[in-house]
């Protein structure tokens, strides 16, 4: 490598130079194109923080310089970059790293922190309030609970790559939620405690999604401009056996999140003649 080109990369603060980090290193030796060595080691550096939101990354001539390769190399590990929407590009200025807009797929019945620790993504919950009280007759409803019958409501705040990214409101029937309690609900998934610890097999979910608008107490909790569009998204999760065992009030911030999901068309039937 030219002196010129060790320089840069070592001037380069945010790529990492290999003889600091080896685990950011390209390995030529590797079956993985570089391009696609270059965008992991980026798209791990805009994960966990180091690159920050709306923060520019290096131009493509730093870039090449650092890791010793084409101008299109780096290029083609931008494109992909954009393509996953982890950056986005100004005309002129150069490269931006994106606000971090996650997706779940609602084909899977999946927790929160499950899904998103899947695609990469830093997660953890701040337990805002658990208590025992009697259900609203929508809650008691959605549950099948008998009269009197009460529940655990819980509040979490969710983080996103340490971003507040949601408000769960959760109710469960007290005998599971004073169990809950005892969890460390900051760290792990309530799907995940229900069927690993107490051997509950989750089915299926029933799901409506709307829309809202923050309120004062939202808007402070979200971080988001009171009035601002919440997606809003009531889920009643059930037992393999169809009992109900959850049911959620989810606020999301629309600026960083979104939900995917595959629909097959059914054939129309051909009308007889």
């Amino acid at each position: 490598m030219s002196k010129g080109a060790l320089a840069a990369r070592k001037s380069l603060t945010l790529v990492p130079a290999p003889e600091a980090d080896g685990a950011h290193r390209i390995k030529l030796s590797s079956p993985l194109p570089l391009y696609t060595q270059i965008k992991e080691i980026l798209r791990a550096r805009i994960l966990d923080g180091s690159y920050q939101p709306h923060q520019q990354m290096p131009s493509e001539s730093e870039m090449m310089a650092a890791f010793d390769v084409s101008r299109i190399t780096v290029r083609q590990a931008l494109n992909d970059l954009q393509g996953e929407g982890l950056i986005f590009r100004i005309h002129g200025k150069g490269s931006f790293v994106s606000k971090p807009k996650a997706f779940q797929d609602l084909g899977r019945l999946q927790g929160f922190g499950e899904a998103m620790r899947q695609m990469g993504y830093e997660t953890f919950a701040r337990v805002l309030s658990i208590r025992t009280v009697l259900p609203p007759p929508q809650v008691a409803e959605k549950l099948h609970l008998p009269k009197r019958a009460k529940v655990t409501e819980l509040h979490r705040l969710r983080f996103l790559n340490r971003e507040p990214i949601s408000l769960d409101v959760t109710y469960v029937p007290a005998a599971i939620g004073q169990r809950l309690a005892k969890e460390d609900l900051a760290a792990r998934d309530i799907f995940a405690i229900l069927e690993n610890d107490y051997g509950l097999a989750l089915g299926h979910a029933e799901l409506q999604i709307g829309s809202t608008l923050a309120d004062e107490t939202l808007a402070g909790q979200l971080k988001v401009e009171e009035g601002s569009p919440v997606l809003f998204i009531e889920r009643t999760t059930h037992t393999a056996d169809g009992a109900p065992i959850d049911y959620e009030h989810l606020y999301y911030r629309g600026d960083a999140f979104q939900y995917k999901v595959r629909v097959d068309r059914v054939p129309v039937a051909e009308r007889a003649s």
